[in-house]
C-alpha cells in the first residue's frame, strides 16, 4: 500500500463500498456524537467523512486530533444510511470506518479558522496566506484562475498566436506609472527596470516578422493599490498582431473573450457583439470611460431647457459662461420624494452642494395625468410646465420617474455625474446582475494637459498611431488629435487597453516632440525601437486584457486579493515574506548604493 494514500479525499463514491483505503489530509473539523468521533478529512480534491468508534484501535489517537493537523487514515469504505447522506458533498453517500490513524504533522493554535468563511482582518489573512488559501472559496478561486489561464492559452493557439517570453530586466519606459528599478552591480550607477508591460518587446517581435504573439505576461508598476488593481505586480494576456486594422483586432479578440466568459461565467448572458462607444460619448452619457452597460441610465444634455428660464441658479450659470452645461440623469422609478431627498443628501455627503431634481407624479391608469404627468419640486416650479414637459419628453420619462441634474463645467463635474449614475442605478436595482456587458471604448484623445507638470502629455499609450498620421500631428491642436487607441470594458471594469501602433519613425519623433521629448532624448530612451522602425516595420496593433480582473469578474469578487495567490496589501507590502525588507551594508556596497532615508517626522 502507498505510504500516504490510495485515494484522495474527493474520490470515494458508492462503488467503492467495501474497499480498504488509505487517505491523507488535513483535519477539517472533529465532531463528537455520543461517543462516535466524526472527522472531516480534507485535501485539495475534497472532503471525506471518517468515523471512529470507541472500539476502534484508532480511537485514542482520534481523540487527540485538532483542526489542521495532517493525518493518515486507514479504513473501510461503508455506505451511509439514507438519513445521513450529505447531498452537498460528492463523497456524501459514503464514509470511512477508521481502523488506524497516524499523525503526520501537528498544527499550532490557528490565527484564523479554515473551517467556514468568517471575515477576518486583511492583515491576518495576508500574513497567514497559506492558511487563508486552504479556505474553500479562496481555494476554488485560485483553481478557477488556473483553468481560465489554461483556456486562454488554448484559445490563443487556436486563433493562430505563438507564445513567446520577453525580458524581465529591461530599460525604464514612460508607460504611465512609476518603474520598479533594479540597480546593476556590474554597471555602477545604472539601473534596470522591471517592465510595466512588454510593450516595446512585443512591437519588436512584430518587426522581427513573427506575425502573431501572445504571452501571459507579468507586469510591474510602482503605484497605489485599488480594488481592481494590485500594487506591485499583475498579469495580463499580452498580444500583438501584424498587418491589422483596429477592426481586425476587435474581430480577433471578441470571440476569445466572449467564449471565455461563456465557459466560466456561470451561465450569465454575455454580449454577443461588443458595441463601439467613442470616448467623448462615453464621458457624456455615462460620466466615465469604463461604463457599466448593465445600468440603463444614460445622461443627456439639458442645457437649452434652462437658458433664460425661471430657474435662476442654472440660467445665471449659463449666461456667465458659455461653456456651462446642465446634464440630466433620468431615473426610471425614482420619483418618490423620500428617494429624491435621500439622493440629494448623498450628493452633499460626496462634497457637492446637492443634486437638484424633478419628480413626475404617478397618476391612475387611463387618466390624462398618466399620459402627461406633472413635474414636482423646486426646479419644476421655477421652470414652469412647458419646459418641464419638454425635459420629460426628451428623456422619455413617465409618471413615477425622476430626473436629477448636475451643472457647471463638464470636466469638473463629470466624475461625480458618473458616480451619481452608478449610485442611482444601484439604489433602484436597475443594474442587471445576471449579465456580462462588454463594450469597446474608442477614439481616445492622443494627448491631455498635465496639470502637475503644466505641459502637454500622452493621455494613453505613447506608441499609438494618431488618427490622421503625421498630417494630424503637424496641423491640429494636440488636444484635438485622436488616436487609434481602445479599451475593452466589462460591467464597468476596464479589462484592457490597446492600440494600433505607430510604425513610422518620423511620426514617432513628431508625436514625442509634441509631448516634450527632444530627439536626442528619444534616441537615448527608445533607441532600440527607433532603429527597428527604420528597417521595415509592418503596421501592427494589439491589446493586453488583465488576467486578474478577468478572474475577479468570473469569480464574482470585488477585490483582486480574492483571486491572486500571494497578493500584497494596500501599502505594497508582502506580509507573508516580509517584503520590502532592509538589506545588508555588504549588499549595498556591492551595488554602489548609499541610502538617503527621508528625514524623520517631528
Amino acid at each position: 500500500m502507498h505510504p500516504y494514500r490510495t485515494k484522495t479525499c474527493g474520490e470515494l463514491r458508492k462503488e467503492n463500498v467495501g474497499q480498504i483505503v488509505r487517505l491523507s489530509g488535513w483535519v477539517h473539523r472533529v465532531r463528537d456524537h455520543g461517543g462516535l468521533l466524526f472527522i472531516d478529512l480534507r485535501d485539495h480534491y475534497g472532503i471525506t467523512q471518517c468515523v471512529v468508534d470507541p472500539a476502534s484501535p484508532a480511537f485514542a489517537e482520534a481523540e487527540k486530533l485538532k483542526p489542521e493537523w495532517v493525518v493518515r487514515v486507514d479504513g473501510e469504505v461503508v455506505a451511509r444510511s439514507a438519513e445521513t447522506i450529505n447531498p452537498t458533498l460528492p463523497t456524501g453517500e459514503v464514509e470511512v470506518r477508521a481502523k488506524a490513524i497516524e499523525v503526520l504533522s501537528e498544527a499550532k493554535e490557528l490565527p484564523l479558522p479554515v473551517f467556514g468563511e468568517p471575515d477576518y482582518p486583511e492583515e491576518t489573512r495576508l500574513k497567514y496566506r497559506f492558511l487563508d488559501l486552504r479556505r474553500e472559496n479562496l481555494h476554488a478561486n485560485i483553481m478557477k484562475r488556473q483553468a481560465i489561464i489554461w483556456s486562454l492559452r488554448h484559445r490563443m493557439r487556436e486563433a493562430g498566436f505563438f507564445e513567446f517570453q520577453t525580458p524581465i530586466l529591461t530599460a525604464s519606459s514612460p508607460e504611465g506609472a512609476r518603474d520598479y528599478l533594479v540597480p546593476s552591480r556590474v554597471h555602477p550607477g545604472k539601473f534596470y527596470a522591471l517592465p510595466q508591460a512588454p510593450q516595446q518587446f512585443k512591437q519588436l517581435i512584430m518587426i522581427a516578422g513573427f506575425d502573431r504573439y501572445f504571452q501571459i505576461a507579468p507586469c510591474f508598476r510602482d503605484e497605489d493599490a485599488r480594488a481592481d488593481r494590485s500594487p506591485g505586480e499583475f498579469y495580463q494576456l499580452d498580444l500583438e498582431m501584424s498587418f491589422v486594422t483596429q477592426e481586425d483586432v476587435f474581430d480577433t479578440v471578441e470571440p476569445i473573450i466572449r467564449g471565455l466568459f461563456e465557459e466560466f461565467g456561470g451561465h450569465k448572458a454575455v454580449t454577443q457583439k461588443f458595441p463601439r462607444i467613442a470616448y467623448a460619448d462615453a464621458m457624456r452619457k455615462y460620466g466615465t470611460d469604463k461604463p457599466d452597460l448593465r445600468n440603463p441610465i444614460e445622461m443627456q444634455d439639458a442645457t437649452e431647457h434652462f437658458r433664460g428660464s425661471g430657474f435662476k441658479l442654472f440660467a445665471r450659470m449659463i449666461d456667465m459662461d458659455a461653456n456651462t452645461r446642465i446634464w440630466a440623469i433620468p431615473v426610471p422609478g425614482g420619483g418618490s420624494r423620500a428617494f429624491c431627498d435621500r439622493m440629494n443628501a448623498w450628493a452633499i455627503s460626496e462634497g457637492q452642494r446637492g443634486m437638484g431634481y424633478i419628480s413626475f407624479e404617478k397618476a391612475a391608469s387611463g387618466t390624462a395625468a398618466e399620459a402627461d404627468p406633472a413635474g414636482k419640486g423646486p426646479i419644476a416650479n421655477n421652470l414652469g410646465p412647458v419646459r418641464t414637459k419638454a425635459i420629460r419628453e426628451q428623456l422619455g420619462l413617465r409618471g413615477g420617474d425622476a430626473v436629477f441634474f448636475v451643472a457647471g463645467m463638464p470636466k469638473e463635474f463629470v466624475d461625480f455625474a458618473g458616480r451619481a449614475r452608478t449610485k442611482l442605478g444601484s439604489e433602484l436595482g436597475l443594474i442587471a446582475a445576471d449579465r456580462f456587458e462588454f463594450c469597446w471604448v474608442v477614439d481616445f484623445p492622443m494627448y491631455e494637459w498635465n496639470e502637475e507638470e503644466e505641459k502637454i502629455d500622452f493621455s494613453h499609450n505613447p506608441f499609438s498611431m494618431p488618427q490622421g498620421g503625421l498630417e494630424a500631428l503637424e496641423t491640429m491642436k494636440p488636444e484635438e488629435i485622436l488616436a487609434y487607441q481602445y479599451d475593452l470594458v466589462c460591467n464597468g471594469v476596464e479589462l484592457s487597453s490597446g492600440a494600433i501602433r505607430n510604425h513610422k519613425p518620423e511620426i514617432m519623433e513628431k508625436a514625442f516632440a509634441i509631448a516634450g521629448y527632444p530627439k536626442d532624448g528619444l534616441e537615448q530612451r527608445f533607441g532600440g525601437m527607433l532603429r527597428a522602425l527604420q528597417y521595415g516595420a509592418p503596421p501592427h496593433g494589439g491589446i493586453a486584457p488583465g488576467i486578474d480582473r478577468i478572474v475577479m469578474l468570473l469569480c464574482g469578487e470585488e477585490n483582486l486579493r480574492q483571486v491572486v495567490m500571494f497578493p500584497m496589501n494596500q501599502q505594497a507590502e508582502d506580509l507573508l515574506m516580509g517584503a520590502p525588507s532592509e538589506v545588508s551594508d555588504k549588499q549595498l556596497k556591492e551595488l554602489h548604493i548609499r541610502l538617503a532615508p527621508p528625514p524623520k517626522k517631528q
